[in-house]
């Protein structure tokens, strides 16, 4: 009677790196492969798991974010909850008009910048703020009252000394006045360039006059505390980060400017009040 063929798991490859002696290379490196693609595999099913849960938590943060310059966050509420005062809108750089289309309240503003179907190139003698590309449609985030819009928040980016700066500028409903500064995301030197987002600076923003009666923008970050002519839209530099809070002030001068929010400003101040009821 022949022989019953041998099982795979007594003549395979386990079988054969079983038998290898305990100090061969080629055993060593079999396990190293074995346990780098075992981890691999355990490494990419929890990024796949915890995605959607990190998308969320970044979803929250831009939400807290808007709130807080606003100037109408409460720590002691969810943010979510929150969040449903404000009303979100896409508006077209070019026209300063509300369009429909991507969802303004989870836009990746990096990833449409780089698509050059929805993006645009930005001349570099205009590109102050130093993005290169700029979307052609941007959200605004609106806090209103029986219809007429109270504050403005206005998504704002620009590159500092290390990093592009995201964050959000709050106008009062007069689309002139700032109401608040926060920053969301950025690579800036902790306790240099990373001051921009301590409450006491962003603070010095507040009540600062953004833009002239012919929509020009005024706002200046200064060496030293601002005095004599101008104070009212001069805010005091970061000491020993002038080149972030040149950024800041670059960033927030373009995205104020024609080629960033300036045709949107334009057509809010005209409403009289902000009224938000044309589409």
């Amino acid at each position: 009677m022949p022989p019953e063929p041998a099982t795979s798991a007594a003549s395979g490859p386990l079988a054969a790196l079983r038998a290898l002696p305990p100090d061969s290379p080629v055993r060593a490196f079999a396990i190293v492969i074995a346990v780098c693609l075992v981890c691999s595999i355990l490494v990419s099913s929890a990024a796949v798991v915890l995605a959607p849960i990190q998308h969320e938590n970044a979803l929250r943060i831009r939400q807290r974010q808007i709130l807080q310059a606003a100037g109408v966050l409460d720590p002691s509420r969810a943010v979510e909850e929150q969040f449903s005062q404000v009303t979100p809108r896409m508006v077209d750089l070019e026209t300063g008009e509300f369009v429909e289309g991507r969802d303004p309240v989870d836009y990746d503003i990096a990833a449409v910048s780089r698509d050059p179907s929805v993006s645009r190139a930005v001349p570099e003698d205009l590109d102050v703020a130093k993005i290169r590309r700029s979307p052609e449609a941007m959200p605004v985030y609106l806090v209103e009252r029986d219809g007429t819009v109270e504050t403005v928040v206005l998504p704002v980016h620009g590159y500092g000394l290390w990093s592009t700066m995201y964050g959000y500028l709050a106008l009062q409903g007069d689309g002139r006045t700032v109401k608040g500064l926060t920053f969301y995301q950025h690579g800036e030197t902790p306790g240099l360039g990373g001051e921009i987002d301590n409450p006491s600076w962003q603070a010095k923003w507040v009540g600062k006059e953004a833009l002239a009666a012919d929509g020009g923008v005024l706002l200046q970050v200064v060496k030293g505390e601002p005095r004599g002519d101008g104070t009212e839209h001069q805010v005091d530099g970061l000491a020993g980060a002038t080149l972030t809070a040149r950024g800041v002030e670059n960033l927030v001068r373009y995205w104020l400017g024609q080629q960033g929010f300036g045709p949107f400003l334009a057509r809010l101040r005209a409403e009289d009040g902000g009224s938000t009821d044309e589409s």
